[in-house]
């Protein structure tokens, strides 16, 4: 679970990063679609300027053509044939074979179709500081009377410049913009990819048992603060109630242990007497199998209990679970084959991992005596233990009565009255809860499952908690 919590951690580091690329993105086409439509409407804008100056100039040289004829017009393009140097306007009046008759233009642009009231675009070459300089122009063409051709225009460099000059600006400023979104998410991905690791890793702290542990607040009043502060306050009322469960449950183990002990001295002297009763011999052996039963179950529950609340869950012990569980299986087997029963080990290769050794041992043990005491005779118990790539699987399977699906998952927990088929395969009600307390421990996953006939428990030990180390060593058959 811990390392399912910082893979997810990781995958937030990168969906973080992901999305600060997408606002950067979004940010960047929102930007460029905004900057586009000024650009646009700011070229409209400078086309229809000149084509409305065009257009008033050529309705001023009609009025003089109305007034005075050709001769006027002429006359007034004399008048302004320095314009191109002061405004950049360009005119020209020729007669009916294109010939100059007046304006700043000294012939009649080429490749420019005579398209009469339209608007036309060519290039004329203008003498500045001593070279030729190619200049831009857009012009009107209208045709006067008596076949004359009247060409008045401007000249758009200057607007080209500016238009230039904003596209740069804009494709600057669009980058400009993308860059300091990508950073400014970028900065807050990683801000708050490092938030969900810490609260992870004190989450994985917790976990293991130690409750003092809080996420961290940092003054920002932000959703996390507030996730925090929420985490914090259930953290403390189930630290406040553990502790609480804790002390009442150490009370009740020391107050059962010395009547427990006192219990097994009086049957033990009764069954040292000479003068006992060989009937009641028979009933005091049995009587003291069953309190050591009850004493060593006493004693699991109180060192899960203190592990669980120290956050103990290894000790650090290297485990070798394959020569353990055959460790367990030899010291079963003359009972149970006394029993009618088949049991048999499939462990080929060590199975190295970190725990607790005394807790795995019982473990396996409360398994084989549930075995022991519920598989009728002439059953089967086999105990298998794997390496595979990401875990070490412990599976003990028999062919006894089983534990119905429904009751399976109370069957797993203490304290619960479960059916008589599920009575059967745990005994006291403790013995595959436990089972499944040590497995808990150990960050690993005990579960329940058919046999067709009988019931399969599986344990399932993480790859965090096993343990690689060179092989050699030394394994019970």
């Amino acid at each position: 679970m811990a390392a399912d919590i910082l893979a997810n951690a990781g995958t937030m580091r990168m969906s973080s990063a992901r999305l600060a690329l997408l606002y950067a993105a979004l940010v960047a086409v929102f930007t460029s679609v905004l900057l586009m439509s000024v650009y646009l409407l700011t070229r409209n804008a400078l086309e229809r300027e000149i084509a409305a100056v065009v257009r008033a100039e050529v309705d001023d040289l009609s009025d003089d053509l109305r007034l005075g004829g050709i001769a006027q017009v002429a006359a007034t393009l004399h008048l302004r044939a320095d314009s191109w140097g002061r405004t950049g306007a360009v005119f020209l009046l020729a007669d009916e074979h294109f010939r100059p008759v007046a304006g700043n233009l000294t012939a009649w642009p080429r490749d420019v179709g005579l398209h009469e009231s339209a608007m036309v675009e060519f290039d004329i070459a203008a003498h500045e500081r001593g070279e030729s300089v190619m200049h831009p122009v857009e012009a009107r063409i209208e045709h006067l009377a008596n076949g004359y051709w009247l060409l008045v225009g401007a000249d758009t460099s200057e607007r080209v410049n500016v238009l230039r000059r904003f596209g740069l600006a804009t494709a600057w400023g669009i980058a400009l913009t993308a860059l300091c979104v990508w950073l400014l998410g970028s900065a807050y991905a990683r801000r708050t990819a490092r938030r969900v690791r810490d609260y992870a890793t004190t989450c994985e702290t917790i976990m293991q048992g130690d409750l003092t542990q809080r996420l961290r607040v940092d003054g920002s009043r932000d959703e996390f603060d507030a996730l925090a502060g929420a985490v914090n306050a259930m953290l403390d009322r189930i630290e406040q109630q553990t502790t609480t469960l804790r002390a009442a449950f150490d009370s009740i183990a020391h107050d059962l242990r010395t009547p427990l002990y006192r219990l097994r001295v009086r049957l033990e002297e009764a069954q040292l007497r000479a003068d006992l009763p060989r009937e009641a011999h028979e009933l005091v052996t049995p009587a003291l199998e069953e309190l050591d039963r009850v004493q060593r179950t006493l004693a699991t529950l109180l060192q899960i209990s203190r592990a669980e609340a120290s956050g103990v869950t290894t000790h650090g012990d290297a485990v070798d679970l394959a020569a353990l569980a055959a460790n367990m299986v030899e010291l079963y087997a003359p009972g149970m084959r006394a029993a009618g029963l088949d049991v048999a080990l499939d462990a080929p290769e060590p199975a190295r991992l970190t725990g607790n050794r005394q807790l795995l041992a019982q473990l396996i043990t409360n398994l084989l005596e549930n075995a022991l005491k519920y598989v009728p005779a002439g059953g089967r118990v086999e105990v298998r233990v794997r390496n595979t790539p990401d875990a070490v699987s412990l599976r003990v399977a028999d062919n006894g009565p089983g534990i119905a699906p429904e009751e399976r998952a109370a069957a797993l927990r203490p304290f619960v009255r479960v059916g008589d088929a599920a009575s059967k395969a745990t005994g006291s009600g403790l013995g595959l809860s436990l089972a499944a307390a040590v497995a808990r421990l150990h960050r690993a996953q005990l579960t329940l499952g058919d046999n067709a006939p009988g019931l399969i428990v599986h344990c399932e030990f993480p790859a965090a908690t096993r343990r690689d180390a060179p092989d050699g060593v030394a394994q019970v058959s």
